[in-house]
């Protein structure tokens, strides 16, 4: 078991360090299994967003009447991600008992001999797609689709229900990173103008994850903050 009391992920504006009784307030904790970006792919999907916030508005600029009003409400409750909170999630566990993370911890890490998979950015996506509520990047297999990052998601999902209470969830896995979420705001009935808006490209990015980390999640107003607390190496794949 591989237990990591160690720095919580939050903007580096608000950087701080995990108190080592963090981990245990509370009887219940908000938590969930991911893969992260390394630093140099996280802060090029963070530029990304930022980028495409500014082509947001200049799209708003040109435009008139009822859509450019829709686009620019949509813009302007747009929060951007700071880079260092950026990660794919696994899967996302929910409310637990914190009595659960140590066996969670060394049900992840049993998942440190599997070999890493080699990852790339894809297109953008706004998600869920009827009712957008976060601008994402989708991740892919570099070999091919449902190949590695599946193999290892359903790996973690049957980990996760071999050893605790939990089922996953019915939809389809689809590997994204989270790099925008709208702020507070009354949510549009269907498809949102701003999801019609024409995105940049992405950064063309390949890497592979190190580790499959458990983490638990601190809601707050200003935005959510992740403190890791266990995790488990994953295996260099063969060139």
């Amino acid at each position: 078991m591989r237990l990591l009391r160690a720095r919580v992920r939050v903007p580096a504006r608000k950087a701080a360090l995990a108190s080592r009784g963090a981990v245990s307030a509370g009887k219940n904790a908000r938590l969930f299994v991911a893969i992260d970006p390394p630093a140099s792919v996280r802060e090029a999907l963070a530029t990304w967003a930022r980028a495409t916030a500014s082509a947001l508005c200049s799209a708003l600029a040109r435009d008139s009447g009822d859509r450019r009003s829709k686009i620019g409400q949509q813009v302007g409750r747009l929060r951007i991600l700071d880079a260092d909170t950026l990660h794919l999630t696994l899967c996302f566990l929910g409310s637990r008992p914190v009595d659960e993370i140590d066996a969670l911890a060394d049900a992840i890490d049993g998942l440190a001999a599997r070999a890493a998979p080699k990852l790339s950015l894809g297109a953008p996506v706004w998600l869920p797609p009827r009712r957008p509520r976060a601008l994402a990047v989708e991740v892919h297999d570099v070999e091919r689709p449902g190949g590695a990052l599946d193999q290892l998601q359903h790996a973690v999902a049957r980990a996760i229900g071999d050893t605790i209470d939990w089922q996953p969830e019915r939809r389809r896995f689809r590997g994204h990173v989270t790099v925008a979420r709208t702020r507070s705001g009354p949510r549009a009935a269907r498809r949102s103008s701003v999801s019609d808006a024409r995105l940049p490209p992405t950064p063309q990015r390949s890497f592979q994850p190190e580790r499959v980390i458990l983490y638990r999640s601190w809601l707050a107003p200003t935005g959510a903050t992740y403190e890791p607390v266990a995790g488990g190496a994953l295996r260099e794949a063969d060139t």
